[in-house]
């Protein structure tokens, strides 16, 4: 009987443990449970479930995946984009279209309205794109970029405006003599030169300073006759024409007013009569000797004032039509560091220079104290005044070949590119002929990333297309 009890009481605590048990593994899956959801309903509520993580690249922003990893263009890590850059790398809707009808016959006769044409057949309906639907222009569409990217590639714009333009010419150049400065010395008749007074080149003369003593059989003979002359005018009346002649002979052979008065006052020929310099300046030609018989014509000395000298600077021929006689030049040389003269352009050569393809100018300096010497070489500056014209800076032109193009801000994050017409260069400006408005602003900066990406939009959006006309064909 007691055995009975004790099988019976071993049984109810087995029982007894199995339901704790029970009891307990409900209770915890429970409470897992309820733990479980409350966090589902967390992350739920912290991400829509529509919402799809999508990643590109830093550096080519048209890449874009929806899985992390590396780019295929330039193997950077990929980067999850914002909300603000999903919506700029949405691509644009597909252009509105409407429907237009043409001619059979002939095609250029287009209405839009169905009916007959001129010739009375039924008219044929074709789709084009509304006006205001997305464009190309050279290849690029208008792009997004989100306030954040901008900043972070370093965009800058500036305004299309009405402004003074100029323009710097530089140019190379060569001191020469002015050729209206140099004068040369030479006889009518032949003689001998007794005396140098002047012997050696290089020299600095005076205007009437004495050059040489000269004997001519054929001066002597000429200052006789004018002796004859004078005396014969003080016993016949009738002799002045016979003076004024011998007077206009010694004068032709450059005999000065002063040696002719002294001849008439002392009454005595000179067998040697005193050359004088014509003009101030360098004697840089001497082609005498003391002694040396000197023929009718010859060259003896070769003077040249630099008081003024001659710049000839080359100018390049596709610079020409800016370059104007007056125009006022400024003239620097090694030689002479930090310091400058002005000149003025006084004349432009009617030819090119085949070697160089250049065209020689001529500017005239004043030369005080020498300093600008013959065959100097001379830096140039000319600055050319176009006047006010609509201008738009040089660093936001991008040179497509054929076109330029410029990326206008239109707000919002957004860039158009444009085609523009351009006039002449200035200094770090453009003259606007046409594509652009007073108060636009334009990017000048990084706009050559906004123009890969434009035309990388571009390129995607016409795959897209031909795709989707393939698809409608089909």
């Amino acid at each position: 009987m007691k055995t009975i009890f004790k099988i019976a009481a071993i049984g109810l605590t087995a029982l007894a443990v199995i339901l704790f048990a029970s009891c307990k593994g409900k209770s915890g899956t429970s409470a897992t449970a309820g733990a479980a959801g409350q966090e589902q309903g967390q992350v739920a509520k912290a991400r829509p479930a529509s919402e799809k993580t999508i990643y590109h690249c830093p550096m080519h922003p048209t890449y874009t995946s929806d899985k992390p990893g590396d780019c295929p263009i330039c193997g950077m890590k990929l980067v999850p984009m914002e909300k603000e850059e999903k919506q700029a790398a949405t691509p644009p809707p597909a252009p509105k279209k409407k429907t237009m009808y043409r001619s059979t016959m002939s095609p250029g006769e287009i209405s839009d309205k169905p009916g007959k044409d001129s010739m009375g057949m039924e008219m044929v309906p074709f789709e084009v794109e509304e006006s205001g639907s997305i464009t190309e222009v050279g290849g690029r569409i208008q792009v997004k970029i989100s306030a954040e990217r901008q900043q972070l590639i370093g965009i800058k714009t500036a305004l299309v405006k009405s402004q003074s333009i100029h323009k710097l010419i530089q140019a190379v150049g060569r001191v020469d003599y002015a050729e209206p400065n140099i004068s040369i010395v030479n006889l009518k008749f032949d003689g001998w030169v007794e005396k140098l007074f002047v012997n050696s080149t290089g020299r600095a003369v005076r205007k009437g300073e004495p050059l040489f003593d000269i004997y001519s059989p054929e001066l002597v003979s000429a200052q006789q006759e004018y002796l004859i002359a004078l005396k014969a005018g003080a016993t016949l009346g009738d002799a002045a024409s016979l003076l004024n002649s011998a007077r206009e002979k010694l004068r032709l052979w450059d005999i000065t007013d002063s040696q002719v008065e002294e001849l008439g006052r002392t009454r005595q020929f000179k067998k040697t009569v005193t050359v004088y310099s014509p003009s101030p300046g360098i004697v840089v030609e001497k082609n005498v000797l003391q002694g040396q018989k000197i023929m009718a014509g010859e060259n003896l000395f070769k003077i040249a004032d630099l008081s003024r000298v001659w710049i000839l600077g080359e100018i390049y021929e596709y610079e020409l039509p800016f370059i104007k006689t007056g125009q006022e030049a400024k003239i620097s040389l090694s030689y002479y560091p930090g310091e400058s003269f002005a000149g003025k352009i006084i004349y432009i050569y009617p030819y090119l220079k085949p070697e160089t393809r250049t065209n020689q100018v001529r500017i005239e300096v004043a030369n005080p104290g020498l300093k600008l010497k013959p065959e100097m070489f001379a830096s140039l500056e000319i600055h050319v005044d176009y006047g006010t014209k609509l201008t738009v800076p040089a660093g936001a032109v991008l040179d497509a070949g054929v076109s330029k193009i410029v990326f206008v801000a239109k707000g919002d994050g957004y860039f158009e590119p444009r085609e523009v017409k351009l006039g002449v260069k200035g200094e770090n400006l453009f003259e606007v002929l046409d594509g652009l408005g007073d108060g636009e602003n334009v990017v000048t900066s990084a706009n050559f990333l906004i123009d890969s990406e434009s035309s990388l939009k571009a390129a995607l959006s016409r795959m897209t297309k031909g795709s989707t006309e393939e698809h409608e064909h089909d």
